[in-house]
């Protein structure tokens, strides 16, 4: 349950302000349909974590505990980092021919891969050890960052301080990866 509620909490965090977020809010200001754009989301958050997740669980036997949890904290310093730069929002052109589920889900597919969350969710499987609890709670994280975006759409940046949270949460993502590093290098 550990792995679940982390990868969530840690995902969650990660995705606000993060490209996803801003692709969804052009899909939702395009299409005006939250379901559907937050289905084809999840599909590609749980498409991606699942690939995140068995790479972590394939670590988590083949390296030190310690290991992992530097790991861990690199991925934590990495999100951090990332998350203190703006990125600018997806231009949605005509209205996509296989509908609102398919541009979401592989638009979202093609942002989260390689990306800051999907590092997260590798390291955080790794330091678990499962595999499916890891990529649901990040999926679910990642979608749940999406939720106030599909729903307000245009609306967001303008109700929602977007910059102020992301780099609060950036913030904080670095400051708990530099204590899992000071903690797992054991300097204290």
């Amino acid at each position: 349950m550990d792995a679940l509620l982390t990868a969530f909490l840690a995902a969650a965090m990660a995705e606000f302000g993060d490209k996803t977020q801003l692709l969804v809010i052009a899909l939702a200001a395009h299409y005006a349909r939250p379901v559907s754009i937050l289905a084809g989301v999840f599909v590609a958050a749980l498409l991606s974590a699942s690939i995140a997740a068995v790479g972590g669980a394939f670590v988590h036997d083949l390296v030190t505990p310690r290991a992992i949890s530097l790991l861990v904290a690199l991925a934590l310093v990495f999100a951090g980092i990332s998350g203190l730069f703006r990125f600018a929002p997806p231009k949605i052109g005509t209205r996509a021919r296989a509908g609102v589920f398919l541009a979401a889900a592989s638009g979202a597919f093609f942002l989260e891969f390689g990306d800051r969350t999907q590092f997260l969710t590798g390291a955080l499987a790794a330091q678990y050890g499962s595999f499916a609890l890891t990529a649901i709670g990040a999926a679910a994280g990642v979608t749940a960052a999406s939720v106030p975006a599909a729903f307000l759409g245009e609306r967001l940046p303008a109700t929602v301080p977007l910059r102020g949270i992301r780099i609060g949460l950036s913030i904080l993502l670095l400051g708990v990866g530099l204590i899992v590093a000071i903690l797992a290098s054991r300097l204290v």
